[in-house]
């Protein structure tokens, strides 16, 4: 006698304004979430290697701007699938990336240098192209907040630090390569512990988005 299986029933949350279950789109939204955090992630970490260790090259130097226009995009994807309960500070974290990335793309091609010597020789550059960091900000803020993960904790701080210190011309440059070190490594470390996380945790309640859209709309 051959048994049929079951489908197996989803799982009902409550929440704070109802209950909500998970779908198959949420779990995609998630994967590509994390999935941008990841190309982005390694993209800064190959980038940071190259600075620290073929800084003198100038086919390094050169490569640095397609890495930065592919780390952009990955930020891009996980801004675009991030869960955040409040809409305009969602849309003010793309907005911010947009400028980042229109910024960068004008700088690229007007100066004749790479990307990244404009950004080193002219640092008043970063008053556009830093709102990409400044996205990338929101996104670590926004894990320590809801996940008190202690790399993002760490980041949150130190890229305003970093980068608004390289403008006011603080930091020696051995002080900037110790920075950007310790920022690719818990960069990568965070990209790294987000894919082993649970997935309903980057969802978050669903009957807030839903009371929010509603309320929104009325």
């Amino acid at each position: 006698m051959v048994q049929t299986q079951q489908p197996s029933l989803p799982v009902i949350y409550q929440g704070q304004f109802g209950e909500y279950t998970i779908d198959d789109s949420d779990r995609w939204s998630v994967i590509l979430y994390r999935t941008g955090l990841i190309i982005a992630a390694l993209c800064f970490t190959i980038a940071t290697g190259l600075i620290l260790f073929q800084e003198n090259n100038p086919l390094v130097i050169q490569a640095l701007t397609p890495i930065y226009f592919c780390f952009w995009f990955g930020l891009g994807l996980s801004l675009v699938m991030i869960h955040i309960y409040l809409i305009p500070l969602h849309q003010l974290l793309q907005l911010f990336w947009l400028i980042g990335g229109i910024a960068s793309a004008v700088f690229a091609w007007v100066d004749d240098e790479p990307l990244a010597l404009t950004i080193y020789h002219h640092p008043y550059t970063l008053f556009g192209v830093g709102f990409t960091f400044v996205a990338l900000t929101g996104i670590y803020f926004k894990e320590a907040f809801c996940f008190n993960r202690m790399e993002t904790k760490l980041l949150t701080p130190l890229v305003p630090l970093l980068l608004l210190g390289f403008i006011a011309g603080i930091w020696s440059v051995s002080a900037q390569k110790i920075f950007l070190a310790f920022w690719a490594i818990q960069f990568i470390i965070f990209a790294g512990r987000k894919i082993f996380q649970d997935i309903p945790g980057d969802i978050g309640d669903k009957s807030v988005f839903d009371y929010l859209k509603n309320r929104q709309s009325a």
